[in-house]
Formats: C-alpha cells, structure tokens, sequence
C-alpha cells in the first residue's frame, strides 16, 4: 500500500487506513495529491504530494486556545513561503487576498465567493491587482468543492485546474473528502497558485473555515 509521505517526512505521523496512491498523468498535465492534513502535530494544514509521492506543498496553522492564524502561509516541500493567504477585513462578502510570500504588501490577486443563485455553478471569481493595469478576472472556478469536483478557467475560458475525488488504489477503499486530486494544466497555471485556490475554497466551502477567525 502506498503511504501518504513524502521520501523523507519531517514528523512521523500515524498511516491513515487507507493511503492514497499517486496518479500519473501525461504532460503538460501535473496529477497533485492533495491530504487536508497536517504532518506535524498539534496543527491543522494540507500536504501535497506529486505523482512520485514527494512532498511538494505544505500548510501547517498552529491550533491555540483562541482558534486559528488569522492568515494562511503556503510553503515548499522545505518549509519556504511561496504565498501568504488573508481574508480581507471590513469588506462585503467572502473576499480574499493572496501574496507573495510572506510579506502581506502588494497581493498577487485577490478571491470573492460568489453568491449569485442565479449562477449556481459558479463559485468564486479570482481578480488580478495591481497600480500598473485596472483589475480583471483572471479566473472563475465553478462546480462543487462539496464534492471534490472543480474546473479553474481562466480568462479565455480555457480549464486551466481541476479538483477530482481520488480513487482508491484499494478496492473497496475510499478516501472520503480529506484527499482528493489537484490537477493543473501547466502553462496555464501555476501549481503554488492552483494550490491557493484549493485552500481558498476549502476556506468558503469546507470545514476549513475555522481556520481563520
């Protein structure tokens, strides 16, 4: 049975009962394991694991006695901040914004939950910012994170990200909602910025929201 670790685990954690296999899939398409779950302990996170079952991505929130951080930082296989993920505050609606690193100062683009019931399918709209360009929706996710099942767009309309339930390389096994599969069509995307997009939703949708507070 494959393990849900990378090559070298930072902190032995406890096997799940039934560990996710890696996909496999063809260029330029990159198949993503994606565990909404923490390697270290006392945290609440994700852990995202390429095709060879190396550790790619990592979010750990420290859990205190008043909640969660009030922003999410994604990292690298080695610990390193590749964005930093804030809910915007005094604002209408659920509205994020996303950075480089782990410096809150010029986002790269911002998120809005989309609560129009006339458009049912869609579930949040991705805006550029910046001084130098007026912002434009650079993405639409639309489907349904309940179900582990999402298409990213960008702005030509093109699926440039998708979110599947993952199938159990055990039959009869199944991985429930906690691990699922982030496929990103490279160039269209990239990987750190499909994986904010995971959180993002996982923040509007999922039991993730108390995350922040």
């Amino acid at each position: 049975m494959t393990k849900v670790y990378p090559n070298a685990p930072p902190t032995p954690t406890p096997t799940p009962t039934a560990s996710p296999a890696c996909d496999c899939e063809e260029d330029p398409l990159q198949v993503l394991t994606v565990w909404n779950k923490s390697l270290l302990f006392n945290c609440k996170g994700y852990t995202v694991f390429d095709s060879n079952g190396n550790l790619v991505f990592r979010v750990d929130n420290y859990m205190s006695g008043s909640g969660f951080k009030a922003e999410i930082l994604l990292m690298d296989a080695a610990g390193e901040p590749l964005l930093t993920i804030r809910r915007k505050r005094l604002s209408l609606g659920d509205n994020w914004m996303v950075y480089d690193g782990e410096k809150a100062v010029n986002p790269r683009f911002s998120a809005k939950k989309h609560v129009n019931i006339l458009n049912s399918k869609c579930l949040a709209y991705v805006t550029s910012v910046g001084s130098s360009s007026s912002s434009r929706v650079v993405y639409q996710i639309e489907g349904s994170y309940a179900q582990r099942s999402c298409v990213v767009y960008d702005e030509r309309r093109r699926k440039v990200a998708e979110i599947k339930q993952k199938e159990a390389a055990v039959k009869g096994a199944g991985f429930g909602v906690d691990v699922f599969r982030l496929i990103v069509n490279q160039p269209g995307i990239e990987a750190a910025e499909a994986m904010a997009l995971v959180i993002l939703l996982d923040q509007m949708f999922g039991s993730s929201r108390r995350f922040t507070n």
